[in-house]
Parts: C-alpha cells; structure tokens; sequence
C-alpha cells in the first residue's frame, strides 16, 4: 500500500473490467475482469479513485474494434466518462488538490475509467457540480463536452440567432444536453427528431420547440410547422440515411454538423447551397494535444455552474447498479439496442 500526504492509502493493485484482443467481435464476451498496477500520477496527472461511470456509443465501439486486434495482447480498459475524488496529483499539476470531487471524459489513448483508479490529464477535467451525486455527474462529460464543441466551436452558434435548429437523433445522450445548450445559450427555435412517443416527451421536457419522427420522411414534416429557415442541422446518427432531406431541409449558406460514421457519405448534395460540414470528435483535443486542450476543462467549469444554478439538468435515465462484469455486459449490450433514451451509468465497484 502506498499512502499520500492527506492519509489516503491506496492499493498496489486495483480492479478492472477490459476488453480482450482475438476474441468474439460483436459480442461481449470480450469484457474479463482484471488486476492491474495502481498506476501513480506525473507532471500534470491526476490519479482519480472511480466513483461512477457512464457507458458510451463509443465504448461498444472500441470494444468490437480490439477484439479483432489479434496481435494485440494488451487488454484495454474502457469508459470515457467518469466522477469520482482526487487521491494523488502530479508535481506539475496546479488546478486540483487531493480530496476534490471531479468529472470528466478522459482521452482515448489511455486505459478507461471501468476501473478503481484512473490517471487522467487535468487540463479535461472540473470540478463536478456540488448539485449532483456522482452517478448524476457520471453520465454527462462526453455528452457536454461533444454537444458544447458542436454547437460553438464548429457550427459557432450565436445567441442571438432566431432561426432554425434541427438535431437528427436528438433523444440519446448528446442530443439531450444539445437542446438544453442551445435552449439555454441562443435564442433557436430547436426540432428535435424521435421515434417512439416516450422519447418525443423527453425532448419536450428538456426544451425542444418542435419534435418529429425521424423513422418517418422529414422535409414534409418540417414543412407542416411552417417555421424559418433552418440554417443549422445536427445529424447524430444514421446520417447516410437522411443526407438527401438535410439538403433539402438546410437554407443556402448553412451548416451542417455530424458525430457519427456513415459508411457513404456524398457531399457534392450540399455543394448547391455552399453547405459548410462539420465533423465532431471530441478526442480531438486530447488526442492531439492542441493548443487549448484546456478548453474543456473550461467547458467542464461552465457547464457545472449552470447546473448548480439548475439551469442544466443530469441527462441520467438508466442505472445499471455497481460496476461490475455482468452489469457492464448489460449495459454495452443495451446502448448498442440504440434504444437508450439519455444515458447509462454504473456506479461503483
């Protein structure tokens, strides 16, 4: 056992659940539990002790991608979001002392938050909202920073903007911190698209103006509620699938934003219209190391405000129970249902 200045001991060893390399893809009989080297905290590093974690779009999809790695046989933890308390920091760290309740989405490049102990880059982290529990805070980093990045940074949003927002798959975890942000920090008329009528009533209560069914065609739904132009559209999935009516749909000169990976993607439909595209990732940062990296953290701060002033609220709507193999399989094999109205949380091993 080692032990920090404040009397926090901490465990050589700690638990995880990882993704093993040649096994099943599509599955989830890649997730094992493991034990691995408490890792300790360098420069800018903060060593985090898991409280709550939610489970991502992205986790299935890291978990199918390494199980094909055959010559890798490294296992890989999993979980870009994550709340939990500070218990050692690096000599270079200046933002966070230990005992501090944080939260975060992490970087792709290090081992995940489904586990004891996590070392995390200060500069992508906050302090949580005082307002919410853990698992409360769990489920929204990735979703706030992702949401954030798309509507300000990319398709930089004004808040006198009047006109018209549409979001392709708004109901999931992105979407319903999008309508929260746009509702909040503009002055959009926000159309949300949903397919089933529990869905349609959770954009209603998070903001939406206007909401419409996504399994059906969209141009003569839109086209029924005689609104203004819509002059930015937001595709969260299933892009391929409506790229024709979003060219339709978008006014000359507008912009058009996308999170996802479809297979086909012909943009010369938008070259009419001097349609500008843009794609989010919100690794991208960290990823890189840009410049201002620290934006998130940033992001993260705000965020947390609004949310202690109850002007933003956890988009928390499925727990899982404690962070355990068999709840963990649970909840991959739910998200990839596509049928996850906010978001899914596991809280503590």
């Amino acid at each position: 056992m080692t032990e920090t200045t404040t009397s926090i001991k901490i465990p050589e060893k700690m638990k995880a659940i990882a993704a093993l390399a040649a096994k099943e893809t599509n599955t989830t009989k890649n997730l094992v539990e493991i034990s691995l080297p408490t890792p300790s905290p360098a420069h800018r590093e903060l060593l985090v002790k898991i409280e709550a974690v939610s489970v991502n779009p992205v986790d299935t999809k890291v978990r199918q991608r390494h199980a094909t790695q055959s010559d890798d046989t490294n296992p890989k933890v999993l979980g870009w979001d994550a709340a939990g308390t500070v218990v050692a920091v690096g000599d270079e760290a200046i933002d966070f002392k230990i005992g501090d309740e944080v939260w975060y989405a992490g970087e792709l490049t290090r081992q995940g938050s489904n586990a004891e102990y996590q070392l995390v880059d200060e500069r992508l982290v906050s302090l949580k909202p005082k307002s919410l529990n853990f698992a409360e805070a769990a489920a929204m980093p990735l979703t706030i920073l992702t949401a954030w990045e798309m509507l300000f940074d990319r398709l930089q949003l004004k808040q006198d903007d009047n006109k018209c927002l549409l979001i392709i798959g708004a109901a999931g975890g992105v979407g319903s911190i999008m309508i929260q942000l746009a509702k909040l920090l503009t002055q959009k008329i926000i159309i949300g698209t949903a397919s089933r009528p529990d869905s349609e009533q959770w954009l209603k209560d998070l903001g939406c103006h206007h909401t419409i069914n996504h399994q059906e065609l969209l141009v003569p739904q839109i086209k029924a509620l005689h609104l203004p132009a819509i002059n930015h559209i937001i595709s969260l999935n299933h892009t391929d699938q409506h790229l024709d009516e979003i060219a339709e749909l978008i006014a000359p000169q507008g912009k058009f934003g996308l999170i996802d990976d479809p297979l086909t993607f012909d943009i010369r439909v938008l070259k009419q219209k001097s349609v500008s595209v843009h794609w989010e990732f919100m690794y991208t940062r960290s990823l890189f190391k840009t410049d201002d990296m620290n934006q998130q953290h940033i992001i993260l701060n705000e965020t947390a405000q609004m949310i202690d002033k109850g002007l933003i609220k956890s988009t928390l709507n499925h727990h899982f129970g404690k962070l355990n193999l068999e709840n963990l399989k649970a909840a991959h094999e739910f998200i990839e249902t596509h049928s996850a109205i906010g978001k899914v949380v596991l809280e503590g091993f």
